[in-house]
């Protein structure tokens, strides 16, 4: 069996983003775990992990004019320079700690803990905003499970009227403090909602990291939509061996 090298995979990759198939192609697989009997089952968990890129080496006028999606005077005349900026990518601060990237944002089955929606974003858009993209109609259940990020009455207003049963932990607020009942009903979503860490974990340790050196959003979206579906087969694969090691 002859192996592919590393830039016969990158012409792949880039010729599939172009034609554009490639949601279709983790659509197909969706369609394919649905015939193994895998259905997504046992309510919906939802989740955004942060995808570095490499700082760019910008000053502070360079990055203003990014944010305000302006270029700099000379740079649409110098196509090798603009190629190597990532004029897509954004800082976003958590925890005190500023981040540079995009956003996987994903909903998993709580039973299989296959990825089912998936969504990728400049890392300064809010969680919350991708909620009504990762909705997963097919699953059987109709909770729905997240952390406080997603938390809120537009939120919950959209859940009911969609016919979901929110799950979405509860959130204190300054003078406001969750009572000792929230925080035990938060600990028990905690117990499922961890599936979705091990998810990203996952991709930690076992497929690469999460670090990408893809210039820009819409190759971002390519890469991540093809790692989302790898996670897909890979977890169908241990699936089988486990089944074929079980009989």
């Amino acid at each position: 069996m002859i192996i592919p090298d590393a830039t016969t995979v990158a012409f792949f990759r880039e010729r599939l983003r172009k034609a554009d198939v490639i949601y279709e192609l983790f659509e197909k697989f969706e369609g394919f775990l649905r015939d193994q009997g895998l259905e997504a089952r046992g309510g919906q968990i939802i989740d955004a992990t942060l995808v570095p890129v490499p700082k760019q080496r910008n000053s502070r006028e360079e990055n203003s004019d990014i944010k305000t999606d302006r270029l700099q005077n000379g740079w649409d005349k110098n196509p090798d320079r603009l190629q190597q900026r990532d004029l897509e990518a954004r800082c976003v601060k958590k925890n005190g700690v500023s981040h540079f990237g995009y956003k996987n944002s994903i909903s998993i089955d709580a039973e299989h803990a296959f990825i089912r929606r998936y969504t990728v974003t400049p890392a300064n858009i809010h969680d919350s905003q991708m909620l009504p993209m990762l909705l997963d109609p097919e699953n059987q259940d109709d909770f729905v499970l997240a952390d406080s990020a997603y938390s809120g009455e537009c939120f919950e207003d959209l859940l009911r009227i969609s016919g979901f049963e929110s799950c979405i932990h509860e959130k204190g607020a300054r003078n406001h403090p969750l009572s000792d009942a929230a925080k035990e009903r938060n600990r028990i979503k905690s117990a499922i909602r961890t599936c979705v860490e091990h998810v990203f974990g996952g991709m930690t340790t076992s497929m690469g990291g999460k670090l990408t050196r893809k210039i820009g959003l819409e190759r971002n979206k390519a890469w991540w939509g093809l790692k989302n579906l790898t996670f897909n087969f890979l977890g169908y694969l241990q699936r089988t061996s486990q089944t074929s090691v079980a009989v």
